[in-house]
């Protein structure tokens, strides 16, 4: 973990700030790619966040997060916002990236939805800096609520949307439909949004889209009644109604990564020796939950009696 200070807070829409983080006792921090997060450590638990780049692959003198206040979320955006203040000192990860841009590709196209922007204008911002072909589209409710919008507005590859002027969604069937056809696509934003990108791109290659999720969209597996053995611990034990592997696991004393419990990070990613696990997470791609060689244990199951995994 890296001890940050926060430098700036600076309101970039209703609801949204941004916050600068700079190494605590001066230097650099560890170089991010765009779609890279970072996890961040407060009173209310892990939380992890979107780091805002400018593109460039010089050395990182500090690490920017743009946080939405949730009202009815688990209490780290309410933390932020009510609590954390300019001269304050946090724990953070150095960045990972789970949703990494390919600049190899002859076209990209970006979908962002709300606070989905933070990922997807480090995106951006990289591929202007490359002089790639790119376009972006974003939609927010209104323009008060749409966090850069001054940064964004008459650039001639960005395309915004408000909902309310607009009488509606962004139509991501028609983006998608436009597209060219030797382009990537991303998407992040609300789950309506991710759901609409996921129906839409059914018939594309696996590796030209990519999504990232905040939300799970599924109920955690909490059915129980299987026996999860430990193999390296060379513990066996059983998962009971109403608990999740994770919950197990822990009680039973092992020590595991994990940070968002819902399936949305890949923190908690286990090997599957044997077994089959009742996959909800919104991380793991299909190819990969097909295969049953690993898992999210903070929100999946077994659909088996017996499930070994490799802790």
């Amino acid at each position: 973990m890296l001890t940050v200070r926060v430098s700036a807070i600076l309101q970039v829409a209703v609801d949204i700030n941004v916050y600068e983080l700079v190494p605590a006792n001066g230097g650099g921090l560890p170089v991010a790619a765009a779609g890279s997060h970072i996890e961040v450590e407060l009173p209310v638990g892990k939380r992890q966040y979107s780091l805002l780049l400018d593109g460039s692959s010089a050395t990182q003198r500090s690490y920017r997060i743009a946080v939405k206040n949730e009202c009815k979320g688990r209490g780290g955006s309410r933390y932020l916002h009510q609590s954390l203040r300019v001269g304050n000192t946090l724990s953070v990860s150095v960045p990972r990236n789970h949703f990494p841009l390919i600049e190899s590709a002859p076209d990209t196209v970006l979908i962002a939805g709300g606070i989905g922007i933070t990922a997807i204008i480090s995106m951006m911002n990289r591929l202007r800096l490359m002089r790639a072909s790119w376009r972006l589209h974003y939609a927010a409710r209104s323009q008060k609520h749409m966090a850069f919008l001054q940064e964004l507005e008459g650039q001639p590859n960005v395309h915004l949307h408000f909902s309310n002027e607009a009488g509606g969604r962004l139509d991501v069937a028609a983006i998608v439909r436009a597209m060219p056809t030797d382009a990537h696509i991303y998407c992040c934003g609300p789950l309506p949004m991710l759901e609409a990108f996921e129906a839409a791109t059914v018939g594309l290659p696996g590796d030209v889209k990519h999504v990232e999720y905040f939300h799970a969209k599924e109920a955690p597996a909490l059915e129980g009644g299987f026996t999860v053995v430990l193999a390296r611990s060379n513990m066996e034990l059983l998962v009971p109604k109403g608990k999740t592997i994770l919950e197990v696991v822990e009680e039973a004393g092992i020590e595991v990564d994990y940070s968002c419990t819902e399936g949305t990070c890949g923190s908690c990613q286990t090997t599957v020796i044997e077994g089959t696990p009742d996959h909800r997470d919104t991380f793991l791609p299909a190819n990969r939950k097909k295969s049953n060689s690993v898992m999210m244990i903070c929100c999946s199951g077994s659909k088996t009696h017996r499930l070994v995994l490799d802790i």
